[in-house]
């Protein structure tokens, strides 16, 4: 055998130099050291073996198996559907394996490793899974006793973004109607933050919340307001306010719905809410309806006294309750509610209630679209569930219709979504695709 010492190699003429021939084996000794000036290449054209240096795969691995090769950096993205990952066959003592979460979806979609004859930790089975959001992987093969073993496995903090970009749509409970020449009910107070889409009253989509991770957010669900009896004249009852809560975020409340107006003396106004009530039959004339609050809903409408009096309707997200022009009039129809595509398909929400008119000879008004419901001479028809809709209002017979419930829906990128939730939520990931969509139809959480 030949043997060359030198200090060092420079090449003759240009940058280059090339070391042996294709076939070529070179061994440095242990112990040996070779230095790579700064500034220098050190370019692989060949087969590199002893060292401990991992190849980070560019593709990202998608699909529901993968085989893994020694000495890998893998992204595995779960976001579709869980990953079985084939460790690499007849396997050498110091290979490594390094596997990452990319879009941190393994709480949702695991990752489970094949073992491919070779042992983990000691044992052949069960098969490892990999379960922790965030979760990266670092594994060395240790030999045939032990197998490979994890020297770091754990979950990354999400350090940027520090919030999760969560869009709302918050609906309050609506009013229940009058009784006696009653007003219909307000619906919910209605706000909204999804694709641009309007507010109640008129304004105009709110900014999404930002959602800190590992938070609790508190979820309310305000509940219609009461049914109210005859024959005494009353006011409808308010609705209950639903609201979004929690550490880092304004909270966002929406006002119930207000109260229709009944035959009261001197004046049967509607009550004021999220969207107000309508006006009941009992002057002076005009006799208001209840005002509704700023960018969440309208007024509702007027109503008018006389020997054949009428109640206005209750308002609406999307429009004022119908007032009562005169006497010997039908009652007001409640005010249009808003419709949002927020959960993947247009729904309106947000109607107020039918103003009754006391003279069987004169129609009484009908329930906005949005879940408000109609008023009758014997009985107002109730709000729809979980839309806020205002009730309608009855005259010396029956009851008022109560109140609609409302609802909380949060709409978020599924990659973020946690899977933590109170309150029994309705969870849709198959709507939209990407999307997970929350629906709240009775109080809750939901932690980031």
């Amino acid at each position: 055998m030949s043997e060359i010492k030198v200090n060092k190699i420079s090449p003759r003429s240009g940058t280059a130099v090339t070391l042996g021939d294709s076939g070529d084996n070179f061994t440095v000794p242990s112990g040996g050291t070779i230095t790579i000036a700064s500034g220098a290449t050190l370019t692989n054209s060949g087969t590199a073996t002893g060292f401990a240096s991992i190849d980070w795969q560019s593709t990202v691995v998608t699909g529901a198996t993968h085989t893994a090769s020694a000495n890998q950096g893998i992204w595995i993205n779960t976001t579709s559907n869980a990953c079985t990952l084939t460790l690499p066959g007849s396997p050498s003592v110091g290979d490594q394996l390094i596997f990452s979460d990319f879009a941190r979806t393994w709480q949702s979609n695991a990752v489970t490793l094949s073992l491919n004859g070779s042992k983990f930790q000691g044992n052949t089975s069960p098969n490892p899974v990999y379960d922790t959001r965030g979760e990266a992987v670092h594994i060395v093969y240790s030999g045939s006793t032990q197998g490979w073993i994890p020297i770091n496995d754990g979950g990354t903090a999400l350090e940027t973004p520090q919030t999760v970009t969560t869009s709302f749509l918050v609906v309050a409970g609506g009013a229940s109607g009058g009784t006696q020449k009653a007003g219909g009910g307000g619906a919910g107070g209605y706000r909204a933050s999804f694709n641009s889409e309007a507010s109640g009253g008129g304004g105009s989509a709110e900014t999404a919340l930002a959602l800190t991770p590992g938070v609790v957010y508190t979820i309310t669900v305000g509940q219609g307001g009461g049914a109210k009896s005859t024959p005494s004249a009353q006011t409808g009852a308010n609705g209950g306010d639903s609201s979004i809560s929690g550490t880092g975020i304004t909270t966002i409340t929406s006002a119930g719905g207000g109260g229709g107006g009944g035959d009261l003396s001197p004046s049967g106004p509607g009550a004021a809410g999220g969207c107000g009530g309508g006006a009941g039959g009992n002057g002076p004339n005009p006799v208001s309806g209840g005002a509704g609050t700023t960018n969440q809903g309208f007024a509702g409408g007027n109503g008018y006294a006389g020997a054949q009096a009428a109640g206005g309707g209750g308002g609406g997200a999307g429009a004022v309750g119908g007032t009562v022009p005169g006497n010997a009039q039908p009652g007001g129809n409640g005010g249009a509610g808003v419709a949002s595509t927020i959960t993947g398909s247009s729904v309106t929400r947000g109607g107020g209630g039918g103003g009754v008119q006391e003279s069987s000879s004169y129609s009484s008004g009908s329930g906005g679209s949005g879940g408000g419901g109609a008023g009758a001479r014997t009985g107002g028809t109730a709000g729809t569930a979980n839309t806020g809709g205002g009730g309608g209002g009855t005259h010396n017979t029956g009851s008022s219709g109560a109140g609609g419930s409302g609802v909380v829906i949060l709409r978020l990128a599924t990659a973020d979504y946690s899977g933590t939730t109170t309150g029994s939520p309705t969870v849709d990931q198959s709507t939209v695709s990407g999307q997970t969509i929350l629906i709240y139809n009775g109080d809750g959480s939901y932690t980031a």
